[in-house]
């Protein structure tokens, strides 16, 4: 994995989001450490409160539910800068229902329950960042809702390989699928179709 600073790239990311001083900046990068993933291995599990919000440095991280039938659902994916946990079992500190699994080794940022609820105590900014943080992720999530209940399977997709080509390039197949609501075979078809159709147009 390459050397990225974690400390530059949170204090980097902390004032893209509130304006205010490098100070404030270090003191929130402060309150994070530093964990390395294998692939494969799993972060948050069902029945195990979810200690930590996590911030990928580094690497590729899934959530996933299991249904009665066993198949699993992709509730989100992240790359770098991007955001993911148990969000439910994170804020409440309840067991979790989802797994949060690394699908490359990763290079991850944490922070406990504890130690956020501590700095959006210690000052106002930091109380403003994480609010932003939480509207954001609120929209998102309504806007993939009003995606899977107006667009078909195609339309999903190639709204998704438009607006996050590089998640979409470096997830499994099965995972993608998973998170767009069609099966990996389907998925595998709409992709050779629309890859048969860029070939035919050079």
């Amino acid at each position: 994995m390459k050397n990225i600073s974690a400390t530059d790239t949170l204090k980097a990311y902390f004032l893209k989001r509130v304006e205010t001083a490098e100070e404030d900046a270090a003191i929130f990068a402060s309150y994070f450490e530093e964990v390395r993933v294998k692939k494969g291995q799993y972060i948050v599990q069902p029945g195990f409160t979810a200690r930590y919000k996590i911030f990928v440095l580094e690497g590729t991280v899934r959530a996933f539910v299991l249904d009665k039938e066993g198949n699993d659902h992709t509730i989100s994916l992240a790359i770098e800068e991007w955001w993911i946990t148990d969000v439910n079992s994170f804020v409440y500190q309840q067991p979790a229902t989802m797994y949060v699994v690394a699908l490359e080794d990763s290079r991850l940022l944490q922070i406990s329950h504890e130690k956020e609820a501590e700095m959006r105590r210690l000052h106002p900014v930091y109380e403003s960042f994480f609010r932003i943080q939480y509207e954001r992720s609120l929209a998102f999530l309504q806007r993939r809702i009003i995606t899977n209940l107006t667009l078909s399977a195609e339309e999903r997709y190639l709204q998704y390989l438009e607006a996050y080509p590089s998640i979409a390039a470096r997830v499994p197949l099965y995972a993608l699928a998973s998170y767009l609501g069609m099966t990996r075979q389907f998925l595998s078809r709409i992709r050779n179709k629309h890859a048969k159709r860029e070939t035919g147009l050079r």
